[in-house]
């Protein structure tokens, strides 16, 4: 139990927080009104490639959808530890994106 969050099943589906679930629902509607497109869960994206004897480093999105055309990477956040914030400003730097925290 990280941070105090209660872990969510939905079907085959586990979600790490209440939180994150109530938010995938929200997704799910906008999608089926077609308010949004390509809608996923938990998308890895590498900020540092492997270097001899270090592992990459990922970050890993909590959703990412269209909407009008432009691709959008959200993270259900009720804490925001140093990691990521690090991570959240590397996908600025390396991949252009900025992370809706919602």
């Amino acid at each position: 139990m990280k941070y105090h969050n209660t872990k969510v099943r939905a079907g085959d589906e586990v979600f790490d927080s209440r939180h994150e679930y109530n938010r995938w629902c929200e997704l799910r509607l906008l999608e089926r009104a077609g308010q949004i497109t390509d809608l996923k869960r938990q998308v890895r994206f590498e900020l540092v490639p492997k270097q001899e004897g270090e592992r990459p480093v990922y970050y890993v999105a909590d959703f990412v959808y269209s909407r009008g055309g432009q691709k959008v990477v959200e993270d259900a956040k009720g804490f925001k530890t140093p990691e990521y914030i690090i991570k959240r400003k590397l996908m600025l730097f390396r991949h252009q994106i900025r992370v809706n925290e919602v």
